[in-house]
């Protein structure tokens, strides 16, 4: 024999749906739907945390064991063989590997949970495929940018002898690294905005109200 509507309201609570006969799972609570803006959340945050413990923490941490000078990672702007060189002076044989630990830890988390935070807000809110290929460009190649400088510059400061070339591909990795990841927030604001700009009025007034 069925439940009565106040059966069903007492077992399962005042939302719960009328059975109707026959039907599947009738008279079962509703089951709750993943949100994929929990992962973002979850993928911002973490990054943001990730952001702090490489750049801010560790990284500046690491300049007690360098007489001050700053670790390349952090130099947005780049720098020649002559930092390198003065590191390489500096830093002795556990400092380079403590620097080269961290770029095989935090250095590896925190470029592949940002590029896949940043991969899926893009592809959450670009509904355009061209645009969303676009868009996906610059957090891609901000990953590949950011491991492989971990790599050279880990090659240049330990290598037995330190080359021109060593230096120069690491300072260019490090910009264009830097470039990339701004880049990659840009584009997390454009995919934003497109997907705004392209809903239909009466669902953006909604949203403000």
């Amino acid at each position: 024999m069925g439940k009565t509507a106040a059966q069903r309201a007492a077992k399962h609570g005042p939302n719960a749906a009328p059975a109707r006969p026959g039907a599947p799972g009738a008279g079962q609570p509703p089951q709750p739907k993943s949100s994929p803006g929990l992962i973002v959340i979850a993928g911002v945050v973490t990054t943001l945390f990730l952001f702090w413990y490489l750049h801010l923490l560790v990284l500046g941490q690491l300049t007690d064991l360098s007489d001050g000078l700053a670790m390349p990672d952090s130099m947005v702007f780049g720098y020649g063989e002559d930092h390198l060189a003065a590191l390489r002076a500096a830093m002795d044989a556990d400092a380079l590997g403590q620097l080269s630990y961290v770029h095989k830890t935090a250095g590896v988390l925190f470029p592949l949970v940002f590029g896949m935070t940043w991969l899926l807000i893009i592809g959450l809110n670009t509904q355009r495929r061209s645009l969303r290929w676009v868009l996906f460009s610059a957090p891609i190649l901000f990953v590949v940018a950011d491991l492989w400088e971990n790599i050279a510059i880990d090659n240049a400061l330990g290598a037995a002898e330190l080359s021109s070339g060593d230096a120069a591909l690491a300072g260019t990795l490090t910009v264009a690294r830097w470039v990339l990841l701004g880049l990659s927030l840009a584009a997390a604001v454009v995919s934003v905005f497109t997907r705004r700009v392209g809903r239909p009025p009466e669902l953006v007034a909604k949203d403000k109200g």
